[in-house]
């Protein structure tokens, strides 16, 4: 038996020993987030004063953004119009595929707008410059676009923009260039915001920081913060600011996770695969294209019991009929509604049909080009690169070289605003060897063929187009805009060329039908176009930000 026992015993000291140096001798697999897998070295927070390199390692996801509702991506068939009496085929249905995004829940209102115009009047409105002080103004919607030659409305010119009981209805009267420059206001103080919670600002820089000069911007935090407000670093100085006086404060980069996407503009295809609400459908209906509405089903009225026959979206029910019978109301509304007032689609989002038409990102074309790029579709990519200073930095715009981009009436709109980065186009040299992109402006790429031009049956024509560096200029010819309001009403057409089309680069699409529009608008495939410096009653807009990490929240559903 003591034999027994010491055989088993040395047996088993024997297999420790073993398993020991068999476990020394082979590749460690570090699971430590906070060890890096290439060195092996420590990875460190950035308070941490013993790592070299310096990661958020403890990211948990982005932060859903104020009034945004995520937006989970995936295929659908886009341009799918469920009826077509008009036979406006401008839209050729194909097979696309958007990644998940963020999108405001209702359209931007009055008062969210108010805030913006609030914030360029203090920031702007006492300066010395001329240029700096023309910023609200120009930023100001076009309040007269309630004015009709036969109708009253000088109430709504008034009111509508600033009184509070209009707060909440989406704004409306803004050009397209407004609401991009909205947008990027938005994610200047949304920044702000997260960088000051963080403490990587001092506790409200963004309200004591506010001049002319002295104002915030993300790319020039990222790129060169020192330059922040204008050189005055004394707002950078927050909580994680450890380090004396005599260095530079500490910044955010995007390694900490905290330097968020940009409010933006949806594109087309993220606005109506966002209006159709297809979570969790299937291809039923993807494929099929069974879905008219942002709602479920074929009809503008709900079929639900406790508010059965109500309309479901505020648009024009026919000729003198925009709300129906006194007491006994259609929609509810006569112009535009308050957000909110009608059920939200699949996705949480509210009135994707009727009450304004949305501006989306696009330029505009006729036809959807389903065979160079079905993922992410988006035209009107004009690539831009920060502009280098002699001295090797990023060239930061002064209050005397505000960029401007000229409107089609010939006045002008800020583009560039101090303290943000100059852009400049790409070179030759920037693009060369590349095979996504061979030019800065790539909104005419692939636009049309040969068939679509005026000039198909001109020989002559031909090798012009072929060696024509504008493709738009053959094959749309549009008409140039100039200021006659000393002769005529508005901005007419300069009539010393024959012109064909309405169609330039400066047409951007529009989604959505609106308060003034019938029901057959409300089909979120439909799409028109605007030009972009001009601004309407019916048309307004939402933001939408891109969708950093994971696809969803829920990891775990099933996926077939």
């Amino acid at each position: 038996m003591k034999s027994n026992f010491n055989k088993i015993l040395s047996l088993t000291l024997t297999l420790i020993l073993c398993v020991y140096f068999t476990s020394c001798n082979s590749p460690k697999k570090s699971g430590n987030k906070n060890v890096s897998a290439a060195t092996g070295w420590a990875i460190g927070g950035f308070k941490s004063k013993k790592a070299g390199f310096k990661y958020n390692t403890n990211f948990k996801g982005q932060e859903a953004p104020p009034n945004m509702v995520l937006i989970e991506g995936g295929t659908y068939t886009k341009g799918r119009v469920q009826d077509d009496p008009m036979r406006d085929w401008n839209n050729t249905p194909n097979q696309q595929h958007v990644m998940s995004f963020w999108m405001d829940e209702t359209e931007v209102t009055n008062l969210m707008y108010l805030e913006y115009l609030d914030w360029l009047k203090r920031t702007y409105g006492d300066s010395e410059n001329p240029q700096l002080r023309k910023l609200y103004s120009e930023a100001l919607p076009d309040t007269l676009v309630w004015r009709n030659k036969l109708g009253y409305s000088e109430d709504m010119v008034n009111n509508y923009l600033r009184h509070p009981a209009f707060g909440q209805y989406p704004v409306v009267g803004v050009k397209w260039i407004q609401a991009v420059n909205f947008s990027n206001w938005r994610s200047d103080r949304y920044q702000e915001l997260i960088l000051e919670r963080s403490g990587y600002l001092t506790k409200n820089a963004r309200l004591d920081s506010v001049s002319g000069i002295n104002t915030f911007s993300t790319d020039t935090y990222v790129l060169i913060p020192n330059e922040t407000y204008g050189g005055n670093t004394s707002f950078l100085r927050g909580k994680s600011s450890r380090q004396p006086d005599s260095l530079p404060p500490s910044s955010a980069s995007r390694e900490t996770g905290l330097i968020s996407p940009k409010f933006r503009l949806p594109t087309e295809s993220e606005w109506e695969y966002a209006a159709l609400g297809l979570k969790e459908i299937r291809d039923f209906n993807v494929y099929r294209g069974r879905k008219k509405y942002p709602w479920q089903g074929q009809y503008t009225r709900t079929g639900q019991r406790q508010n059965l026959g109500d309309q479901l979206a505020n648009f024009k029910n026919s000729d003198g009929d925009y709300g129906g019978i006194a007491g006994w109301s259609d929609d509810g509304a006569d112009i535009t509604n308050q957000v909110r007032s009608y059920p939200p689609n699949g996705f949480g989002l509210y009135d994707m049909a009727g009450n304004v038409a949305e501006w989306v990102a696009d330029v505009y074309r006729p036809i959807v080009d389903d065979e160079f790029n079905d993922f992410n579709y988006f035209r009107g990519n004009d690539y831009k690169k920060f502009s280098i200073g002699p001295d090797g930095k990023a060239r930061v715009v002064g209050q005397d070289e505000i960029e401007y981009a000229e409107l089609s009436s010939g006045k002008t709109v800020a583009s560039r605003l101090p303290g943000e980065i100059a852009l400049e186009d790409l070179s030759e040299e920037d693009t060369r060897y590349r095979t996504q992109f061979d030019k800065s402006y790539n909104v005419n790429f692939r636009d049309g063929d040969f068939n679509s031009s005026r000039y198909y049956d001109d020989e002559n024509r031909r090798l012009e187009r072929s060696a024509a560096s504008d493709q738009t200029s053959l094959m749309y010819k549009s008409p140039d805009y100039k200021d006659s309001s000393t002769e005529l009403e508005g901005f007419q057409p300069d009539p010393s060329e024959e012109k064909v089309t309405l169609i330039n680069d400066q047409a951007r699409v529009y989604k959505g039908g609106s308060w003034r529009d019938r029901a057959y608008w409300l089909d979120p495939a439909q799409r028109r176009f605007y030009p972009q410096d001009q601004a309407t009653d019916f048309i307004g807009f939402r933001n939408a930000m891109s969708r950093v990490g994971a696809k969803t929240f829920n990891m775990k559903k099933t996926r077939n």
